[in-house]
């Protein structure tokens, strides 16, 4: 008896055939591959920089806050591309899916030429936001000056390699990661300590290997999917014509929640770290240490969250709803146990990192309580990202997930971080805990949200 039940349940819940994990690994291999290297160049820059000291720390990690404002804003682009593309790719359409490459471009080439005007025009403003203290808005802005060049051609890149996997394609982010990974070390190395006869330009020396590397992941993508790529055959002609008006109401309808969802997530990091920031830069170099570490822990996450979104998505195109039920379930039960191994990780090797950088004996004892939070906040973050970045994403309800964000975002972790941070002035390891609080009670939330059939929405044809 005990084991009918077991195999009623896997029967309802869980998928069994293998066609689908090797699927799925297919996906999510390249995607933790790709994500471990972006981590460790990430980890590489705030170790090397972290040789100039906490002022250049808090300046790079602050100025790229407002540089991650743009990269939201692209992964919004993406996953609006992903849910549309993965949905008409799944129903044999690629005529279509080469119009929403179309217009994903179209969109991140003018958003990246808004950022750059602004961060080249205003750079000592928008370091004024994050941080009062003179000698981090001073380094910070020299930064955000050649970040100003880097928005175009790493957000054409970013967003080429993501909408790719809408076709099956993981392999693109993969290979642009390891020559990022190259070139952005080397370079770092070179600009930031003056080697091979060049000056050494300190925090500006990690912005212009950055741009290097930038500028090279550009000219990958753009050959790859000119010359190499089989499938779509896309051609830059479109770019030049407006979509239509069919599929604009489609990007509208399901694509459009998701670019303002990632949208007001960018932004609430950025509150966040204004929050943090007005704590004192011990408490924002420990919170970039905490970062690095949990970027590094949670790949596998955006694996799942990536792997999940194509998957469902294809399969919601096929018409076929109620095994995407079943692949929502499977996944969300991958995304605990992934959650549980990565928040003993952070627990595990936490402590180990934070030796590897040169920071005073109080900024130390700080990131290892707020690594400790982080251990905690891993657990759920692996649950919500999956099922809101993933599942509910790749079956169309992006607009239920917006309202989701813009709730539990602004009217709870904001808040109640504020409160915490500035005005009660508790202990960091409490203040991470509250900023990220709506990754809590998404958790629930979304789950509850997966137990019904107004999660599938479906793109008409165009």
């Amino acid at each position: 008896m005990e084991r009918e039940a077991k195999g009623r349940f896997l029967g309802r819940y869980i998928v069994t055939d293998r066609g689908f994990y090797r699927k799925a690994l297919l996906l999510i291999i390249p995607v933790v591959l790709q994500s471990i290297i972006n981590q460790g160049v990430n980890m590489m820059d705030t170790v090397m920089v972290g040789k100039l000291g906490e002022a250049s720390i808090s300046a790079s990690s602050l100025a790229n806050q407002f540089y991650n404002i743009f990269v939201f804003f692209c992964m919004g682009i993406s996953a609006a591309g992903v849910v549309l593309s993965s949905q008409y790719y799944g129903a044999g359409d690629q005529k279509t899916v080469r119009k929403v490459f179309d217009l994903v471009l179209q969109i991140v080439i003018i958003g990246g030429a808004i950022f750059a005007l602004l961060s080249a025009t205003f750079p000592s403003q928008i370091m004024r936001i994050f941080t009062d203290e003179e000698d981090v808005i001073e380094l910070g802005a020299k930064y955000l000056l050649i970040t100003a060049l880097i928005y175009l051609p790493h957000g054409i890149s970013l967003v080429l390699s993501n909408v790719m996997r809408s076709i099956g394609n993981a392999k693109l982010g993969l290979y642009v990661s390891i020559t990022s990974f190259v070139i952005n070390i080397g370079a770092n190395y070179v600009f930031i300590f003056g080697k091979l006869g060049m000056p050494a330009l300190g925090v500006m020396g990690a912005a212009v290997g950055t741009l290097i590397a930038r500028m090279v992941e550009f000219l990958f993508c753009t050959i790859y999917l000119l010359k190499v790529e089989k499938i779509l055959k896309y051609r830059p002609g479109g770019l030049i014509k407006l979509p239509s008006r069919a599929l604009f109401g489609e990007f509208r309808r399901l694509g459009l929640p998701a670019v303002i969802s990632d949208s007001i997530l960018a932004l609430a990091a950025s509150v966040m770290s204004i929050i943090l920031g007005h704590m004192g830069k011990e408490v924002v170099s420990s919170y970039a240490i905490v970062t690095v570490m949990d970027r590094m822990a949670t790949v596998a996450t955006m694996g799942l969250a990536s792997a999940s979104g194509v998957i469902i998505g294809q399969t919601v195109g096929e018409g076929k709803f109620e095994r995407a039920k079943k692949e929502g379930w499977t996944f969300l039960f991958l995304s605990v146990v992934i959650g549980a191994i990565a928040g003993i990780l952070v627990l595990t090797l936490g402590e180990w990192s934070i030796g590897l950088y040169e920071i005073t004996s109080s900024t130390e004892k700080i990131a290892v309580s707020m690594m400790q939070a982080s251990a905690i906040i891993v657990v759920f973050q692996a649950v919500q990202s999956t099922l809101s970045k993933g599942i509910l994403r790749g079956g169309g309800d992006t607009k239920f997930l917006m309202v989701a964000d813009v709730i539990f975002q602004w009217c709870a972790s904001i808040p109640l971080g504020y409160l915490a941070g500035i005005v009660l002035q508790f202990p960091p390891f409490w203040v991470l805990i509250a900023l990220r609080i709506d990754f809590f009670i998404k958790s629930v939330w979304l789950t509850f949200r997966l137990k019904g059939d107004k999660w599938i929405h479906k793109a008409k044809q165009v």
